[in-house]
């Protein structure tokens, strides 16, 4: 029985990424083989998940070491069978054609309305005169830079005629305020959590028959109730701020946390700033009709004396915002099947959430109470100093400090 496959498979694979671009196709078996038979039992399969040479590639490697064969030759020059790619060129375009037929022009393929596996793939073109196996449909989807992908959820009712230019109108704004150094953010509120011994989507490794026991119904803790996280994305810097708020998610909740990652991140990351870009979805407590959201901007703009710009994603385009899936997603990869069982557990999870692109995250827990519904008097609302932009303004403005 080997011992410690995880380290045999590092320092084979190590190896073969040493030796692969000097072996060809009989040393590169003779020598798998090789380091297979010095493994012993389960050495074949070790090999194989190391390098991905196959299982009868590495047998016969055996056979070439049992027999001695001195020969440098592997086969006949040109010998092999042709790629069915180079025998038939239109064949890559066929295969798109059916697996997307309306963007790819074929709108009356008979796949249309069938699933679209490789078995039915090779099926049709099999009907149309091309002889192709499942796997070489596989292969050559792959090549083609497909995969199997589920639905994502994107369309969220009748899409607004401009769109596109809000999104064109946002990317530039963002670049232009890059260039000048000063700070573009994406603000959102993640979904509100239940805290308890809960079950949480998603899988985490244990030992066999040795699950994580969580409670059969997910009603909410009466003494710990729900969170509700709201954060800040730092776009050019690929930072995070998050404040767990216990409270109710309103417009005060919203800015307080823009407020907290300016103290304790944005300050000292632009010293000289004059003006702050946010970018935000429609609607929530951050929403581009929330009066209050306004009213504690302005608040904010005061206090830093700068003036902050804002600019909101068109209805129904939320997953656009670069928090959703720069930040947000990856806090939800981080405490996949682990049960939120306390308030500092959901801090500590965010906190600890990274990526390989280096995304760090701070988080801490919002202990103030928020009220729901505050209605603005004439003379806050006359407060705001607030400078709509030539294209849409509802969506794209200003909140000049005093």
């Amino acid at each position: 029985m080997l011992q410690n496959t995880d380290e045999t498979i590092r320092i084979i694979k190590e190896k073969y990424s040493h030796l692969t671009h000097c072996l060809n196709e009989k040393s590169r078996r003779i020598w798998a083989a090789s380091e297979a038979k010095s493994l012993g039992r389960g050495g074949i399969s070790v090999v194989h998940t190391a390098t991905g040479i196959d299982y009868k590639t590495i047998r016969k490697g055996f056979s070439d070491i049992a027999a001695k064969d001195t020969s440098p030759s592997i086969r006949q020059q040109g010998g092999g069978r042709k790629s069915l790619i180079n025998k038939n060129k239109e064949l890559p375009g066929k295969l798109e054609r059916l697996i997307d037929p309306v963007t790819r022009g074929d709108p009356e393929s008979p796949l249309l309305w069938t699933s679209k596996s490789t078995y039915k793939l090779a099926e049709e073109l099999k009907g149309s005169g091309i002889p192709i196996s499942q796997k070489t449909v596989y292969s050559m989807l792959v090549g083609l830079d497909y995969s199997l992908q589920s639905n994502r959820k994107r369309h969220e009712g009748v899409d607004h005629p401009d769109r596109d230019e809000q999104f064109e109108y946002i990317y530039q704004k963002i670049k232009l305020f890059q260039r000048t150094g000063d700070p573009t953010i994406s603000v959102d509120t993640k979904e509100k959590e239940n805290i308890g011994n809960f079950k949480n989507s998603g899988v985490e490794y244990h030992k066999k028959l040795n699950p994580t026991e969580v409670n059969t119904h997910d009603f909410p803790d009466k003494e710990l109730g729900k969170v509700a996280p709201y954060g800040v994305y730092d776009i050019g810097k690929n930072t995070g701020w998050v404040c767990v708020g216990i409270s109710s998610d309103t417009a005060e909740f919203a800015v307080n946390t823009i407020r907290c990652w300016w103290r304790m991140m944005g300050r000292k990351d632009y010293s000289d700033c004059r003006r702050i870009l946010i970018t935000a979805d429609c609607g929530g407590s951050n929403g581009n009709r929330v009066k209050l959201w306004k009213y504690e901007l302005q608040k904010l703009a005061d206090e830093l004396s700068i003036s902050i710009h804002v600019s909101h994603f068109p209805p129904g385009t939320s997953k656009w915002n670069k928090i959703e899936h720069r930040m947000f997603s990856y806090i939800t990869a981080n405490w996949r099947g682990r049960p939120l069982v306390s308030r500092e557990a959901v801090v500590q999870l965010i906190s600890n959430t990274t990526t390989t692109t280096g995304l760090k995250i701070r988080a801490v827990l919002d202990n103030n109470d928020y009220t729901k519904g505050i209605k603005l008097s004439d003379d806050q609302l006359g407060a705001i100093i607030e400078k709509k932009e030539s294209f849409h303004g509802e969506w794209n403005y200003r909140i000049i400090g005093r």
